[in-house]
């Protein structure tokens, strides 16, 4: 993984230089602090090349009120202590105009402080656990509100699944999101036989699967730190022979695509799918090959909502008339960007209302929709903000 990391690295600062040399004007930075090792490792590959093709078109497109795009990454090792480096370097040293990234719940809560410090515009662009609020921050990605009803309503109303076991990784999103998933199981008229956490950097899920085969419920239901320990956690549950219906909150169509097999059968909730049928996505997964070829990583719900959240940056900067923080915050609730997943607008309380995607894994590691849900409302995220 070391690799992979220091060429997500590479990429982007060249990027940054070679596309900024054709502008005479300074470069408006965005810091992408993600865990390029850690847990995030497996996906942040992709989430990376999401925004290099962002900034790589607007930049052929004539920048920013004629000032280039430029990427600064920086490793946040998956959790608090490599995010608050990470957050401080971008914004104190590299001096970062905005953050746009996906991150763990751990990584994103060390660094928001930070973020108030510099009064910096952060774009969150990972699904997670909600109700994290900043007035700096804006997501664009689900939250549980949107993401859970499909899955549990699928295993309680078609499946006839009574009893639920939960699994998830030992901090806010693995938490939050179960927290959430019992009380909805409940209000179905489920029963919650047991929820079981690891730390988010475990790998080793062995005494948790024996309380699983002692409780035999009808499904399991997963929320762990998205990439290492779903691989994990899925392959050691399969060779132990379970045959629950396993519903997966934190898993997206690349990991599941790096597990191969392991993964087929697994119930998802996406807010993005790359078989979507849409002159937007075609031409986004048309651009994506053409730039990355064999080198491409799968574009999934984590590395989608980064490129369409550096647009609505752009279409913020653009309705603001500048990159002065007051002007961006307020535009960023103003603006819409049509993307690969439809039509994205975070006015709803700085979350969005997205369409989300009832799927399950193939045995190549693809996503079958099974249903869609339109404009599904994110519901009471951050009242109090304006």
């Amino acid at each position: 993984m070391t690799m992979i990391n220091r060429k997500a690295i590479g990429a982007a600062v060249l990027l940054a230089s070679v596309s900024t040399s054709a502008f005479a004007a300074e470069p408006i930075k965005i810091g992408i602090p993600i865990g390029l090792s850690g847990a995030n490792s497996v996906v942040a590959p992709s989430v990376v090349q999401s925004a290099e093709l962002a900034v790589a078109e607007i930049n052929a497109a004539g920048g920013v009120l004629g000032r280039p795009l430029a990427l600064e990454v920086a490793d946040d090792q998956s959790g608090a202590a490599g995010a608050q480096k990470a957050y401080d370097n971008l914004i104190f040293q590299k001096k970062v105009d905005a953050l746009i990234t996906m991150e763990t719940s751990a990584a994103r809560n060390a660094g928001l402080p930070i973020v108030a410090k510099g009064k910096t515009p952060f774009i969150y662009t990972s699904y997670y656990e909600g109700r994290s609020c900043s007035p700096y921050m804006y997501v664009d990605a689900w939250v549980p509100d949107q993401q859970v009803a499909p899955i549990v309503d699928l295993f309680v109303d078609e499946k006839k699944a009574k009893t639920f076991f939960l699994i998830g990784s030992d901090y806010a999103y693995g938490r939050g999101m179960l927290a959430f998933s019992k009380s909805y199981i409940e209000k179905k008229g489920g029963k919650v036989v047991g929820d079981e956490y690891n730390p988010m950097d475990a790998s080793d899920w062995t005494a948790i699967i024996s309380k699983v085969k002692a409780a035999n419920p009808d499904a399991l239901i997963l929320s762990t730190a998205g990439g290492a320990p779903n691989v994990t956690l899925t392959k050691q549950y399969k060779a132990a022979g379970i045959k629950a219906l396993v519903g997966n909150l934190g898993v997206d169509e690349g990991t599941a695509k790096s597990m191969g097999t392991d993964a087929e059968g697994v119930f998802l909730s996406a807010s993005y799918v790359s078989s979507l049928d849409s002159p937007e996505n075609k031409k986004f997964l048309a651009a994506m090959k053409a730039k990355f070829g064999d080198g491409l990583k799968t574009p999934n719900d984590l590395s989608v909502p980064q490129y369409e959240a550096i647009y609505l940056y752009k279409l913020a900067i653009e309705k603001a008339g500048s990159t002065k923080q007051e002007g961006v915050l307020k535009a960023l609730g103003e603006v819409s960007f049509q993307g690969p997943r439809g039509l994205i607008k975070m006015d709803k309380q700085r979350h969005a209302a997205l369409t989300m995607y009832l799927g399950q894994v193939q045995g190549d590691g693809s996503v079958k929709v099974l249903k869609s849900f339109k404009d599904v409302d994110p519901g009471a995220q951050c009242p109090n903000l304006k």
